[in-house]
């Protein structure tokens, strides 16, 4: 046998096999651009329907507790500036207004002059002290401006007197932390655009502002609230002099 003297070769290493490229499963399927699209569109419209939904609860929540609060008063006394600016005429009077319940209102005019706005309930009356007629409507019948009010010391919802109720953050609070709402009574639906209502963070109503079609408007500020105060039913009786002749029917103030 022959001999290949010198030295001996090396068993070449093998070399490392990179691995296949997994084949793709003609089942499997890619995202497609589209798909990514359509969520993409979807979720803006998915949180600004959540945040529609979040602002709808928390009406909602504040005007329970705005309800909450007013009934579970027996009464109210408070100091009132009224303002009216409409049909030529700008007006600011002041005074004080006592509510109890059940639909009880007494609104002594002080300034500019005395006048005098009555509830016992059944019936309304209005009176300037000196005049020899005094104005009597039944409640019932009563359209004025001043029932939304009065309404909170009974038994109701405020979302249902005021509906739809929204919040209105064009119209800035009076003070810093107050909140202002929106809605419309439909009582007086035929006669009214909207009534804002200023609600403190303690839940009492600090102003209400009512726009009517006619573009005039109306506002009451309140301020010194006083609640569930001692205040007997003869407060809200109105017994005419003998000289003064009862007219029914519109309180024509």
């Amino acid at each position: 046998m022959a001999y290949n003297g010198g030295s001996r070769s090396r068993p070449s290493e093998p070399r490392e096999r990179s691995s296949p490229r997994p084949l793709l499963n003609p089942k499997e399927k890619r995202v497609s651009t589209p798909a990514v699209k359509t969520s993409t569109i979807l979720l803006p419209v998915i949180l600004a329907f959540a945040i529609v939904r979040a602002g709808a609860e928390d009406i909602t929540s504040l005007a329970r507790a705005v309800d909450q609060h007013y009934n579970q008063l027996r009464s109210l006394e408070a100091d009132f500036t009224e303002t009216y600016h409409g049909n030529g005429m700008d007006r600011t009077e002041s005074g004080t207004v006592w509510l109890k319940k059940p639909g009880k209102m007494r609104w002594e005019y002080r300034s500019p002059r005395e006048k005098l706005f009555l509830s016992d309930g059944r019936d309304a009356w209005f009176y300037v002290p000196g005049d020899k007629q005094a104005r009597k409507t039944p409640v019932r019948k009563l359209e004025d401006l001043r029932s939304p009010l009065g309404l909170l010391l009974g038994k109701t919802r405020l979302e249902k007197e005021l509906h739809p109720l929204s919040f209105a953050p064009d119209v800035p609070p009076l003070e810093p932390g107050n909140v202002v709402l929106r809605g419309l009574p439909k009582a007086l639906a035929d006669r009214v655009s909207q009534v804002l209502l200023e609600v403190t963070p303690g839940h009492q109503i600090r102003r209400i502002q009512i726009d009517e079609v006619d573009g005039s408007v109306t506002e009451y500020r309140f301020r010194q609230q006083r609640e569930n105060i001692s205040v007997g039913d003869d407060r809200f009786r109105f017994t005419p002099g003998p000289d003064v002749e009862t007219i029914t029917g519109d309180l024509g103030e």
